[in-house]
This record gives structure tokens, sequence and C-alpha cells, in this order.
């Protein structure tokens, strides 16, 4: 190739990788305008159809006359069959007001279809949208999401956050925490050693970051912590860049016991005077069992003396026309 074999200036490479990103990210940006364009016509499109079902009382006979001269017009474009003319009505009835306002115009259609496929109030489709868009999720992931109730289980684990945290850190806490947490994507069978399940976590661990949510850093899995020559291991480090904290996650199989919040207390107390740094906020403890009696574990809490959440996790499996969906 032509100019393979000069002397390239010393900057040459570097310019090369920014203007190499520099091009990732305007093509980024360019289909993200066309996604946003597309999701408007769709939506005006949309209203239109509404209104003469209204109005004139059109049906599907029409809706498919015409789904056949837009695709006769316009062959190039393969969003005109009847089907999704459907979709663009059933849009259009979500989000009456202009869309362009909205998260969901910021989505390419194919996320709006499941959105609207499978959740039918208002907040819920804006919350799943706000999430998709915020998190950069695709479509399958989108779908995982409203599958395993991502909206219903955030910060839903009781804590001790708002006793021993400031607010609007304690909120922020109350949010990572889920209940319970979903680990349909471990695959797992009935029954599963801690061990073993700390060691799936972290086998899939870009499925467990999701799960756990935006801004968590994998540290660590069995963490060794040496106490005055007495040896302990934390099942899960994580640190939140967000918050700039610690999250120690302790793992059991079985029923919640009162000694498993002794335990992760302390193992959160060490965590605070060992690793953590001047400008690091407190460290938090999460607990995941296999299952638990919430008025055990609020009195487990209320005395300890780390703020910690307890939780349990679940692994059942979807409906198999949406698993096929899923990525494995």
């Amino acid at each position: 190739m032509a100019g393979r074999d000069i002397t390239l200036p010393e900057d040459y490479q570097e310019l090369l990788s920014a203007l190499k990103e520099r091009v990732r990210s305007a093509r980024i940006r360019a289909q993200q305008a066309v996604d946003t364009e597309v999701i408007l016509l769709y939506w005006s499109i949309g209203r239109d159809i509404l209104e003469r079902q209204e109005s004139q009382g059109w049906g599907s006979r029409v809706i498919g006359r015409l789904a056949d001269d837009l695709r006769a017009e316009f062959p190039e474009m393969k969003g005109f069959s009847r089907r999704n003319l459907q979709y663009m009505a059933t849009v259009a009835r979500t989000w009456p007001d202009e869309i362009a306002q909205q998260a969901a115009a910021q989505l390419p259609w194919g996320h709006l279809m499941v959105l609207v496929d499978k959740l039918s109030d208002r907040d819920s489709l804006d919350w799943y949208a706000a999430a998709a868009v915020g998190y950069g999720w695709s479509r399958n992931v989108l779908l995982n999401m409203i599958m395993g109730q991502a909206r219903e289980r955030q910060g839903s684990a009781p804590s001790n956050f708002a006793r021993l945290l400031p607010a609007p850190a304690s909120e922020l806490a109350q949010q990572v925490s889920k209940g319970p947490y979903n680990f349909e994507f471990l695959g797992l069978p009935g029954e599963v050693a801690e061990r073993d399940l700390g060691q799936r976590l972290t086998d899939r661990i870009v499925e467990t970051l999701r799960e756990l949510g935006p801004g968590f850093a994998f540290v660590g899995r069995q963490v060794h912590l040496e106490v005055g020559g007495d040896d302990f291991y934390i099942d899960l480090l994580f640190f939140h860049v967000g918050q700039l904290r610690y999250y120690v996650i302790e793992l059991k199989t079985g029923r919640f016991q009162p000694e498993y919040a002794g335990k992760l207390n302390f193992y959160v107390a060490v965590v605070d005077d060992m690793l953590r740094r001047d400008f690091h906020h407190d460290t938090v403890g999460i607990l995941i069992c296999g299952s638990k009696n919430d008025h055990t574990v609020r009195y487990a809490l209320g005395r300890a003396t780390s703020p910690m959440a307890v939780s349990a996790y679940t692994y059942e499996q979807l409906p198999a026309e949406d698993r096929a969906l899923v990525p494995g």
C-alpha cells in the first residue's frame, strides 16, 4: 500500500488513534441522529393512522393497503409492513404528546417494539426507556431487564442505610440494593454451593455487573484480609465509581441467619480500616442469600454499626419465547 515505507512523525500514532476515536464517536452520533429521525417519522405516521381510525374507522384492510403503497413508493425502506404500521399506531397511542422530548425518541425502533409489547403503564415505559438510553442497553438486555422486573426490584431490599448514611448517600445506596437479585443468567441448578455461586458470578462478570447496576467495578473474589494473624476471605468485593465507596458482597445459598449480619458487619469494618482511603465514602455491605424473613433481617440490622442491606436471589427461568431472545 502506498506510503507504508515512509518515515512517520513521532506523534503520528497518537494522532491516528485520536482520529479513529473521533470517527467512531461521529459515526455513533450520526446513527443516533438517524434513529431519532426514524422514531419521529414513525410516530407521526402512527399519529395520522390513529386519527383516521378514530374519525373514519380505518380498519386493518386500509392499513394493509397503506403499507403496500408506501412499500411500492419506497422499496429500499424496510419499515412499512402492515405489522410495523400497527406498531407505529401503538407507539403514538402510548406517547400521545410530541415524542421528541421523551427518552423513547433516543432509542432504536426495535427497542420501542419491545417496550410496547411487554409494558402497558406509562411510568414503567418511561423508566425502562430512560434506563436503556442512560445505560446503553441493547434490545436483548432491555428485554431481559423487563422480564426480570428490574424496576420493581430496585431499592427494595431491607437495610439500615437511612440510619447510618447521610442523605443523599443513603438513598443512592438503597437504589443499588435489589430485592431479589436476578441470577437467571447463571443457569443455576436447583442446588449450588456458596463457593460455586461466587465462581459463577465472576465467570459471568459482565452480566453480574449489569445486574448490580451502573457504576460498579469488580475488585476481586475471595479477597484476603488478615486481622491480627487471622485470615478471612470476602466473597465478592466491588467499588462503586460514582459513589466512591467499596461494596462488600457476601453470598449465602440458604435462609438468612442473624449471625450472617454480624460477619458482614465485621468485613465492612475491616475494609473500611484497611482499604478505604480518606477521599472514599463509608463502605457498604450487601448480603445476598437464598431466602430471608424480613422481620428477622430488620432485627439483625437494627443494632449493626455498618451500613448493610440483606437481599435474596432468584434464578427463575424466563418463558421459552422470551428466553430465546436473551443472550446465553
